[in-house]
């Protein structure tokens, strides 16, 4: 459709469902909490793996959500000529959308066998972390809060402290 100009490039949509779906606006503290937690993450994650903010994610014929945050195996070249089908772990960012972050996005990841889905809940300044895909959402989910830390699932040994994009 973007090819076509039926939208433009830069508007806020995604494909969920087989829908088209108008994204919220982006205030000042969304938006540098998601530049904040790429940061960290980016410091975590090696050449092996992107993180990819705010980019297609085709997970399925029907699905093509724009998360916050993506990490994905492969480096940037590798993603030219297709947007990547799977990520080691996927990120929203939540201000306003925090039940539909919580609702259809986490049962679309859990679906899609996203091993690892976090929640950064603004408003509660805390992070969920949910692992163990099922059908229809996650066996597991814990909430940290800043003063800690995460560790992530496809990577035992490595830890990510909650201050580092969540005051």
């Amino acid at each position: 459709m973007v090819r076509a100009g039926t939208i433009g490039e830069d508007d806020r949509l995604e494909l969920i469902d087989g829908r088209i779906v108008a994204m919220s606006p982006e205030g000042p503290t969304h938006a540098g909490t998601i530049d904040l937690c790429a940061e960290a993450l980016r410091k975590i994650f090696g050449a092996d793996y992107t993180v990819r903010v705010q980019h297609p994610l085709a997970v399925d014929p029907d699905d093509e959500p724009e998360p916050d945050i993506a990490v994905v195996p492969g480096g940037p070249r590798d993603h030219l000529a297709d947007h990547p089908h799977d990520a080691v772990l996927v990120v929203e960012v939540a201000e306003s959308s925090l039940a539909y972050d919580r609702g259809r996005k986490l049962r679309m990841y859990a679906s899609c066998g996203v091993p690892e889905y976090w929640v950064v809940n603004i408003p509660e300044r805390c992070v969920e972390v949910y692992r163990d895909p099922q059908h229809n959402g996650y066996a597991h989910c814990h909430r940290y809060e800043p003063g800690q830390s995460i560790q992530l699932a496809s990577f035992s040994d490595v830890s990510l402290a909650v201050s580092e994009f969540l005051k």
